[in-house]
């Protein structure tokens, strides 16, 4: 074996001789010599390669290289390269410059119209910037609230509330009838009646007169000089309860249709109120904590089915003038049925029948729990009960009475005619009775 396939020793040559590819002579004593049948036999010089000497894993790095060409098959010269006419015509490159134009017009449009769409629901372009929160409602539905909503029974009762404007006052009333009748509190309007006018929820205003008024029961009625109007549903007080859902709806402090919420927190809440030496005024009133304020005076308390249950009239505050007062959440409303019994009474005969027992309670310095009977009106319908002076009327209709003015107040609330049961203390027994109230003759 040698480090060559087919290796020979040539005779070493007489001087040192350069490959043509200018590689390093070969060493001294070694030579080369092509195989028989490679590619240089039958030439008078003999190659110093043979034809896959490039491919032999042992040829010697020091062999000179000598580069071989491929002959055509039929032993000519390979054909020349062609060369190109300098003066043929050259193609037009008007049509590529045309389908660059066009795609780059149609790349542009798709890129305009996905930017757009993407900043139109990002909020650009309508005035926003980075969208917050979740999309927004259709504005419409938002609007049109459901009318069982407390937004659609305010807007339901709306029309039908107005602000009233007197002399030197400002209050509240609303519409009972088409042809113009307004329920509102007495002391609205006590302080005169000339220039009276009322002012609805579309901005409008009308004329309005006194038709008339009940001071004791803080009632009045007034006509508005417009017809065609939308009057309040009005619903049964004696049907409410304690935590019922309500609505206080007027014009406190001289801002229009406003409307505040709450619930009612009591019932048959007796109160006396009135300012010294003017009319004292007794009410067996609905307590609730919606806000209600000056100018709320008149106005409805409307329950979650848009009825009016209640007139709103009194505030409880802990300023000692009517003037200072304020909402600390609690106000009282005049029971409906009593402000429409009431009503009905002015508009038809002129003036409200005041429904009365026939006796005259003590008051002051009165040391025992309950109404103690001053004085017994003979024929009257305590008298007729068998009740005489000095009886203490503990109970009316299940109400426990505390005092004199709650005896008062109860009386008032039922209309003529009613037949109430009253518990009473004769020493130290106790009875009860039955008994039939009336209207007051005066």
């Amino acid at each position: 074996m040698t480090d060559g396939w087919n290796a020979r020793y040539a005779p070493p040559p007489t001087g040192p001789t350069l490959p043509a590819n200018g590689a390093p002579p070969h060493p001294p004593g070694l030579g080369f010599s092509a195989p028989p049948g490679g590619p240089g036999a039958g030439s008078s010089t003999a190659s110093p390669w043979w034809s896959d000497a490039l491919a032999d894993p042992w040829r010697d790095p020091y062999a000179p290289a000598q580069v071989m060409l491929p002959t055509a098959p039929d032993g000519s010269a390979p054909a020349p390269e062609p060369v190109a006419d300098p003066d043929a015509p050259r193609r037009s490159l008007a049509p590529v410059l045309l389908i660059c134009l066009v795609t780059a017009l149609l790349a542009g449009a798709l890129g305009s119209t996905l930017t757009y769409t993407y900043l139109t629901r990002s909020g650009f372009g309508r005035g926003g910037g980075t969208q917050l929160g979740a999309p927004q409602a259709d504005p419409s539905s938002a609007v049109n609230r459901a009318p069982d909503s407390l937004a659609g029974v305010a807007k339901r009762v709306e029309p039908s509330v107005v602000t009233v404007h007197v002399t030197g006052a400002i209050g509240s009333g609303f519409v009972v009838s088409a042809d113009g009748y307004v329920i509102t509190n007495d002391h609205v309007v006590e302080t005169g009646s000339d220039n009276m006018s009322v002012s609805f929820s579309d901005g409008s205003t009308a004329k309005a007169t006194l038709v008339g008024r009940d001071p004791e029961s803080d009632i009045a009625v007034i006509k508005a000089a417009r017809s065609g109007l939308t009057p309040v549903a009005i619903g049964n007080s004696d049907a409410i309860a304690v935590g019922d859902p309500v609505l206080a709806l007027g014009s406190p402090l001289g801002l229009e249709n406003t409307v505040t919420f709450g619930i009612v927190s009591a019932i048959d809440r007796t109160l006396q109120s009135g300012e010294p030496g003017g009319t004292t005024r007794y009410y067996a009133a609905i307590q609730t904590d919606a806000a209600v304020n000056q100018g709320n005076s008149g106005g409805p308390l409307v329950n979650a089915a848009g009825q009016v249950i209640g007139v709103n009239s009194v505030i409880r505050s802990l300023s000692s003038t009517e003037a200072d007062a304020g909402n600390i959440g609690i106000a009282f409303a005049i029971p409906i049925n009593q402000a429409k019994r009431l009503a009905g009474d002015i508009i038809d005969h002129g003036k409200a029948r005041r429904t009365v027992i026939g006796a005259e309670v003590a008051t002051g310095n009165v040391t025992v729990t309950g109404a103690r009977l001053r004085s017994v009106e003979p024929g009257g319908p305590a008298a007729a009960a068998g009740l005489k002076a000095g009886d203490v009327i503990t109970k009316l209709d299940h109400h426990v009475l505390a005092e004199g003015t709650d005896l008062i107040a109860l009386v008032r609330k039922y209309a003529p005619g009613a037949v109430v049961p009253i518990e009473y203390r004769r020493g130290s027994k106790s009875a009860t009775v039955s008994v039939t109230l009336v209207a007051d003759g005066n």
